[in-house]
């Protein structure tokens, strides 16, 4: 069976701190921990978490350590972009702050412009978009 729009999707990143992330993506942006696993030390594993929103066909998994620990390389265009559809509430971006994240410009002035942007305490860049998306 091909893929289609009701696919799940899991977004896969290292992590330095899997605590710091965990603060950063739940206590900060809402997200709900979904799963969360301690590597047994044997070869292939690693501690693991994932967060998203329990009903969404999406979630983000955050891995570190094992026997291969991967450190996070992000650039300035890794993004995560959320349509907020309205204004970006200042309240979440210094919750997102508060929790680890440091607001930075985007190296596209469009999200400068449309949006704010918060880099996760990995580097990794999320943007709170006030545009609203559809894929239709």
């Amino acid at each position: 069976m091909l893929f289609s729009g009701h696919t799940h999707i899991r977004m896969a990143r290292p992590s330095r701190d899997l605590a710091a992330a965990e603060r950063f993506w739940a206590a900060g942006l809402g997200l709900t921990v979904l799963f969360r696993a301690e590597g047994s030390g044997e070869p292939g594993e690693h501690d693991l978490l994932m967060v998203g929103h329990p009903d969404a066909s999406w979630h983000l998994e955050l891995v570190h350590g094992g026997d291969q620990p991967v450190d996070p390389r992000p650039t300035d265009e890794d993004l995560l972009v959320l349509y907020m559809d309205g204004p970006v509430p200042q309240e979440l971006v210094d919750r997102l702050e508060g929790h680890g994240g440091t607001r930075v410009d985007s190296l596209n002035p469009y999200w400068n412009e449309w949006g704010v942007t918060v880099e996760d305490p990995d580097g990794y860049r999320l943007v709170l978009c006030r545009r609203g998306w559809s894929n239709s």
